[in-house]
């Protein structure tokens, strides 16, 4: 998405050559891929684990340390490996996005009118905020030693990146979208209408 606004803002007439149907499907396979094989290498260290303690995670998903947490094995090689899984999958993408916003802020600031510089930070800051929420509570729960889990905090930290950001998306994209904002004010009207009538 960061890469996407990029070339809208950057480039905007270069823009359909750029975010061509062929690199949207590339990127979209590669998300898929890395994750299926992150996920992969994730099974297999923990195939090997022995289970003793009681088989209740406590979490509201099948999580990778509750899981790690009910194992009677060491677990020292695995959660090595999580971490490492993890700060590829949290630096790698935040690199890009940081990146293409320094470009993206470059360009702003080279727009020579008020509302131009406006509507370029609005068509952003949206993005940014879904993605600070995400990634703070991702780094949060994966970027720490195992024995550091908590239940009540990881599971509110979890709680944000696999239901708040997700929820919050239409709300911030399409809110951004003037048919949207009409109808919405069309419905506060129409209920603010039928109070006063009652």
């Amino acid at each position: 998405m960061a890469y996407d606004r990029y070339a809208a803002i950057c480039n905007p007439l270069h823009y359909p050559v750029v975010m061509s149907t062929r690199l949207c499907k590339v990127l979209v396979i590669g998300s898929y891929v890395i994750g299926f094989t992150e996920s992969l290498v994730i099974v297999i260290f923990m195939s090997s684990f022995h289970f003793c303690k009681s088989n209740v995670i406590y979490d509201f998903f099948c999580d990778v340390y509750p899981v790690l947490a009910l194992s009677c094995t060491n677990t020292g090689d695995a959660a090595i490996m999580i971490f490492i899984l993890a700060s590829f999958n949290i630096i790698v993408p935040l690199t890009v996005i940081s990146v293409s916003y320094g470009f993206i802020l470059y360009t702003i600031l080279k727009i020579k009118s008020t509302s131009g510089k406006r509507k370029a930070f609005s068509t952003c800051a949206s993005h940014l905020v879904g993605v600070t929420i995400f990634y703070g509570s991702i780094t949060f729960t994966y970027l720490k030693r195992k024995e550091s889990y908590s239940l009540g905090k990881d599971q509110m930290a979890s709680v944000f990146y696999t239901i708040v950001v997700p929820m919050l998306n239409p709300f911030i994209y399409s809110l951004r979208n003037n048919e949207v904002k009409n109808a919405v004010i069309r419905i506060m009207q129409k209920r603010k209408g039928s109070k006063q009538f009652k």
